[in-house]
């Protein structure tokens, strides 16, 4: 038996045990604050290998390899470039420090840097570096792969996607939660369970950021929806200050006392994270000792999602709006833009549908003369930043396609795959390698069914050809084909016949494009409603249509209340109690100003220069803009990032929007209404060398008005010391990412102190308190919006 299903027979026996920290472990065992772990591992082989063998004797199945790190970024962090080496090693080291029985798992961790279309990272760089990294680990022998600590859902999947492309090994990926229940992009774990599970994730789960109190409800709400074994790695209870550092001081009595509480909340897989040791583990494995493990709730599952949204397409769900208007069919103005690389009309169409009430986008940019797949790329980007609605990839060349769900950050929808040979042999492996569900066409070879026995012939034959892929009926939806009434009359009568087949029978989801109803009839939109509304008598789930058109959306909404599927008409009624929250506002009629402020709130980095010359041109000026247009907005997006509206790529997108902005009209402003709120020097502190913490908070202080003088990462007290002196900033701002880092926080004030240095001090970063923060006599920001408002009241 292979290692693979040696794991998956596991699984079904019992719950198998992961293992526990290691940072603290091999700090306890000699290694030096500000080392490189992996490289001082190599160096002192017999340390790591004792914890891995302390982990296996206290009944850990699973043993990571010490590579958490072990990416490209991180590693040259410390001036290592041999990537490949260096993984290979740490390999080849856990398998000589355990038996046969026990699994070693190639850890890949996060790069420390936010991947495209969230961040500056390129999709493909990020899977290469991934590649190198598991190259090493497959070429020292591990036996499975675990990606973990995960913040960023693109990141996750281009990792994913790495280790898949390499090989079929279990590949277990773990994403890390903040209190509120999202990652720090923003991806709920349903939503991050949907997209890993159907791009070949072997086991989902989440490790880190909480103890087992607060990890066991993000469990509970994944295990409906898990067709993949769940995993738990929390930490050993929630960080304490202690003695003036930060300590996890849950016992393992206590961690091991949460092992049946997981048990019946659904895990498979449990193990510790920070804070944890072979104690921790060995109470855990105990008390899993005699549990039977609940198996995955589902086989399959009809959901789609985006980079921080789902919807899951139960049957009673009222009807799913595809919103068409992002296609340059009879669209000039559209076909102009893609053609010369503008998106403008892409986000405000998209924008549009969205405030009416779409639930998908349907995205088409087939226009003759463009590079396809390079302007789907570039809009599969856009759309993934500025809308959180799954999307629908439609397009007539595959490649195009491919190049869509490749970059997608969720399970895309693929409009569509019919029974045409040549469309079976290219879509179905790219739909099957990158886990999207697709519109099955039942347009064959022979070219467009009409009868209804013809179309249902068709349907079960494409279906047979997708099962070998793994392809169930939860997996696709069934478009039951509009034909044109001024034609053939009888064909709706047909497609009405189709969709009910589908519903009772075939036991599938159905989709309708509407427009091609009405064709060559006047006053169109009446026929195109009628027939949504026959077609959902029907069971029609999904309908391609307009949802700018008001008569269709409501009769979709008056349809959902008469079929039962809107409960208690909560849809019907929010869409026809008149206020001013659902009155949507299109950003084209606004003044000038206000659109550029509406840019800030989106993040619209494209048009933003062109908007505050606009807003110029209208009688603006340049003080005026940015006092009570700019600085406002910027203001409102931390508000809604505050309130948990907003996530870390919407305002780090708009932080960047704005800075654009500005950077217009800063010429023109006099030295008066240029003039900073105050200075601000920053540095992560020296033995840390993450700093996408800082930056962040680095951009929002100069969005806002400050002077920042940043003085990087892995910065020395002498040398903060010195900024202070040459610069008298009216603020200092130290990060840490670390507990062995921390301490240098308090190195920095004391320094200060006794050199008669009275500067504020502002602390932030991961693992920062409160608490410690006041007891060394400093201000804590717990990011970057906090961070403003803390500046703003001591410079005030």
């Amino acid at each position: 038996m292979d290692r693979k299903n040696a794991i998956v027979e596991l699984l079904k026996r019992r719950v198998v045990i992961l293992d526990g920290s290691t940072g603290v472990l091999l700090q306890s065992r000699g290694m030096p604050s500000g080392v490189c772990p992996e490289a001082w591992c190599i160096e002192n082989p017999e340390k790591i290998q004792s914890i891995h063998s302390d982990y296996e004797k206290a009944g850990a199945d699973i043993v990571y390899t010490c590579t958490l790190g072990g990416s490209g970024p991180k590693l040259q962090e410390y001036g290592y470039t041999d990537v490949y080496d260096i993984n290979k090693k740490l390999a080849g080291i856990a398998l000589q420090s355990v038996g046969e029985k026990t699994f070693i798992a190639g850890d890949i961790g996060p790069t420390g840097l936010f991947v495209e279309p969230f961040g500056n990272l390129g999709f493909e760089d990020a899977v290469n570096i991934f590649k190198e990294q598991a190259r090493g680990l497959i070429d020292g022998g591990v036996d499975l792969f675990v990606i973990e600590t995960m913040i960023d859902i693109q990141e996750a999947r281009a990792a994913l996607i790495a280790v898949r492309e390499l090989t079929n090994a279990f590949t277990i990926v773990t994403m890390t939660y903040e209190p509120g229940g999202r990652t720090l992009g923003g991806t709920d774990p349903v939503t991050a369970l949907i997209t890993l599970q159907a791009l070949g994730a072997d086991a989902v789960g989440c490790n880190c950021s909480t103890g087992p109190e607060q990890m066991l409800p993000v469990i509970s709400l994944m295990k409906p929806y898990a067709k993949v074994p769940l995993v738990a790695k929390p930490n050993a209870g929630l960080p304490k200050l202690i003695g003036g550092k930060t300590v996890f001081d849950m016992e393992a009595s206590e961690f091991g006392s949460f092992g049946r509480a997981f048990t019946e909340a659904g895990i498979n897989m449990i193990g510790g994270c920070c804070g944890t040791t072979p104690a921790h583990i060995k109470a855990v494995a105990e008390a899993e000792k005699d549990t039977i493990p609940q198996q995955p709730a589902r086989s399959s599952i009809s959901a789609l999602s985006s980079g921080k949204a789902h919807i899951i397409l139960d049957n009673d769900r009222p009807v799913t709006v595809i919103g068409e208007r992002i296609n340059p069919t009879g669209k000039k103005m559209l076909q102009a833009e893609l053609k010369e690389g503008s998106l403008s009309l892409v986000r405000q169409f998209a924008r549009e549908q969205i405030d009416a009430g779409a639930d998908l986008l349907d995205v088409n940019v087939g226009v003759p003369g463009i590079n396809e797949p390079d302007v789907m790329r570039s809009v599969i980007g856009l759309l993934s930043s500025v809308t959180d609605l799954p999307l629908a990839v439609d397009s007539s060349k595959a490649e195009a396609i491919e190049t869509a769900l490749r970059l997608y950050p969720g399970r895309a929808l693929i409009n569509s795959i019919s029974g045409e040979e040549a469309k079976i042999r290219t879509l179905l492996p790219v739909a099957a390698k990158y886990g999207a569900m697709f519109i099955l066409l039942p347009l064959t070879d022979s070219g467009i069914p009409l009868s209804f026995e013809e179309r249902k012939a068709a349907i079960e034959d494409i279906f047979k050809k997708a099962e070998p892929y793994g392809f169930t009926k939860d997996d696709f939806v069934v478009d039951a084909l509009t034909m044109t009434v001024s034609a053939e009359q009888d064909a709706a009568r047909v497609t009405l016949d189709t969709i009910e087949w589908c519903t009772n029978v075939f036991q599938a989801r159905t989709v309708l494009g509407l427009s091609n109803v009405s064709f060559g009839l006047p006053e169109r939109r009446w026929i195109n409603a009628s027939f949504l509304a026959m077609a959902a008598s029907r069971g029609l789930s999904l309908a391609i249509a307009n949802p700018l058109s008001e008569e269709l959306m409501a009769l979709k909404l008056a349809s959902d209340v008469l079929t039962g599927r809107d409960r208690g008409a909560r849809a019907y009624i929010s869409r026809y109690t008149v206020s001013p929250n659902n009155i949507p506002v299109q950003t084209e009629t606004l003044p000038p100003s206000r659109q550029v402020a509406r840019a800030i709130l989106d993040g619209n980095r494209d048009d933003i220069s062109v908007l505050v010359e606009k807003a110029l041109s209208a009688g603006t000026n340049a003080s005026g803009l940015v006092n009570e247009i700019m600085i406002p907005a910027i203001r409102q997006v931390g508000d809604l990032y505050e309130k948990g509206t907003y996530f870390l790529p919407q305002l780090i997108a708009s932080a960047e929007t704005m800075q654009k902005g500005f950077a217009v009209l800063e010429p023109m402003l006099d030295q008066a209404s240029a003039a900073k709120k105050g200075r601000i020097i920053m540095a992560t502190v020296k033995g840390d060398i993450h700093d996408i913490g800082k930056n962040i908070v680095v951009l929002l202080l100069r969005n806002n008005g400050f002077e920042v003088i940043d003085l990087g990462k892995d910065v020395s007290s002498e040398a903060i010391i010195k900024a202070i002196r040459e610069y008298k900033p009216d603020i200092v701002g130290l990060s840490a990412l670390m507990t062995t880092t921390m301490t240098r926080m308090k190195e920095v004030i004391e320094l200060a102190r006794t050199n008669g240095i009275n500067t504020r001090f502002m602390l932030g970063g991961a693992v920062v308190t409160n608490e410690y923060a006041v007891s060394i006599g400093a201000l804590y920001a717990k990011d970057g919006v906090e961070a403003v408002k803390i500046a703003e009241s001591i410079v005030s």
